[in-house]
């Protein structure tokens, strides 16, 4: 295969860019709008003790396939993929929508996760297919920028929708969505080379990965909760999921294709980025998920303002990452803004687990907007620093495996922050109302919350102790007389 690939003029590489980026739209808007029509689908459906599995089954899938689908891509092409998952979405979002009973739900849930691994990691691989590194960040900006006006969007539109239309009206609208996500990307990708190899996926390898992780995920999902931490279905399944993830590393070692070739599993520059982001993202998810009680249980915010507070989280981070996508192009110094930003989160969690409970909402928002933009500076250079490191032959698989990292660093985060929720007492006051806390009790919980956010913190700092360590390659460019080089 030719290193050098010519490609689309600069305005056609753009359209094609946010041609396909649309289809992020079906991704973005399902992970926030349907959190606020849980309660209508639990009081429709019935369970609600298994009302958290609408989050966790999606999280899940989406969590342990991506690398499958990022091989796929490289294997057989990113068309494929992109439409297959987009036919798989919508498949899950009818099942949701039709379900009549919880189990049949979240089995819907489910395969709209699966579609979503795929989306994530072939529009992001599509995207760098298109431009070198380079230049990739102002190609960035537009996933940045979708990302931003779903995550405010979402909320807005799946309340709307529960309370004065209804709640399957959240998953039927994925359909003439889906329909036209597919019917642009198709029509956009027309004329663009697709990448293909003639080699058989490693089946086996992939059926490993998967099976780890689902027993990795259902270990952090079901530890504190349904079963204790020691108990001996919690300490199996992480002893199982240890063992697989030891003997798939062997096996790869033995194959000529490998699901996960060593180029990729052994590069310094993908692991190194790769832990960054995971711990970022488990500091992250601090924010989003236990900002929200915060406010309410000692700010005295309703379930709508609260949820209203994190567009400053969201909109902190969009900011973020335009800045260091526009950054990118310009120095060669790309790693300076990531750690710098990475070094602000951290410092502004201190500062929040600091003033925890004394600071007006003012301050404790600025910091959490603060946050926000820092978390956001770091994911698109660590991304393109990971892409610029592999092979284009194994572009597809590593942006999947950096995706893969980070998911997995969010449900890891939210396991361990949710054991210092119960720990501390926190969880049994969620839903109590702020009218309920004595004095003491108020106390215990700001306690509480500095623990939390004591925690991010040192997580943000693990990530900032990886970001160092990932060496500062050369972002490659146009090759002279072509398009794009590898």
């Amino acid at each position: 295969m030719s290193n050098q690939t010519v490609l689309p003029a600069k305005t056609e590489r753009t359209r094609i860019v946010i041609s396909v980026s649309i289809a992020l739209v079906l991704s973005a808007l399902d992970q926030t709008s349907v959190s606020p029509a849980m309660p209508a689908i639990g009081a429709a459906l019935g369970d609600r003790l298994w009302l958290s599995w609408i989050i966790s089954a999606y999280l899940l899938t989406s969590t342990a396939v991506s690398p499958l689908f990022g091989k796929i891509a490289d294997l057989r092409g990113r068309r494929l993929v992109l439409h297959s998952c987009i036919a798989i979405f919508t498949v899950g979002s009818a099942i949701c929508a039709l379900a009549p009973t919880m189990a049949v739900f979240i089995g819907g849930r489910a395969i709209q996760g699966i579609g979503d691994g795929g989306l994530v990691a072939v529009v992001q691989t599509i995207i760098a297919d298109m431009a070198p590194p380079k230049e990739r960040g102002r190609y960035y900006v537009y996933i940045s920028t979708l990302w931003a006006v779903s995550g405010v969007a979402g909320p807005v539109i799946g309340g709307v929708l529960a309370e004065h239309v209804h709640w399957t009206m959240i998953f039927w609208i994925n359909l003439p969505v889906g329909a036209a996500c597919y019917a642009v990307s198709s029509r956009a990708l027309t004329n663009v080379p697709d990448v293909r190899r003639n080699y058989n996926l490693d089946v086996l390898g992939a059926i490993m990965v998967i099976v780890a992780t689902m027993m990795l995920l259902l270990a952090l999902t079901w530890g504190g909760t349904a079963y204790p931490w020691i108990s001996l279905t919690i300490c199996g399944l992480v002893s199982a999921s240890l063992l697989l993830f030891g003997t798939f590393v062997w096996y790869q070692l033995q194959r000529e294709e490998p699901f996960l070739p060593i180029s990729v599993l052994g590069n310094p520059v993908i692991a190194y980025a790769g832990s960054a982001v995971f711990f970022s993202m488990a500091s992250f998810i601090g924010l989003s998920v236990y900002f929200p009680v915060y406010l309410q249980l000692i700010e005295e915010f309703g379930a709508a303002a609260s949820g209203l507070a994190l567009v400053g989280l969201i909109s902190g981070m969009s900011l973020g990452a335009n800045i260091s996508c526009r950054y990118i192009n310009k120095s060669t110094h790309y790693k300076r803004v990531a750690l710098l930003g990475a070094c602000i989160t951290a410092l502004a969690l201190v500062l929040l687990a600091l003033f925890t409970g004394k600071a007006s909402f003012a301050v404790i928002e600025t910091l959490v907007t603060v946050a926000g933009f820092g978390s956001g500076s770091l994911y698109p250079i660590a991304l393109i620093s990971v892409q610029n490191a592999s092979e284009r032959r194994h572009l597809g698989i590593a942006t999947a495996m950096f995706i893969f990292l980070r998911s997995l660093g969010l449900v890891v985060g939210l396991a361990c922050l949710s054991t210092i929720v119960r720990a501390t007492g926190i969880a049994s006051h969620i839903g109590s109302g702020p009218s309920t806390l004595g004095g003491d009790v108020r106390a215990q919980i700001v306690d509480g919350f500095r623990w939390v956010f004591y925690a991010a913190a040192s997580s943000q700092v693990l990530s900032i102790l990886f970001l160092m360590r990932m060496e500062e390659k050369p972002l490659r460019g146009h090759a002279p007389g072509s398009t794009r080089e590898d």
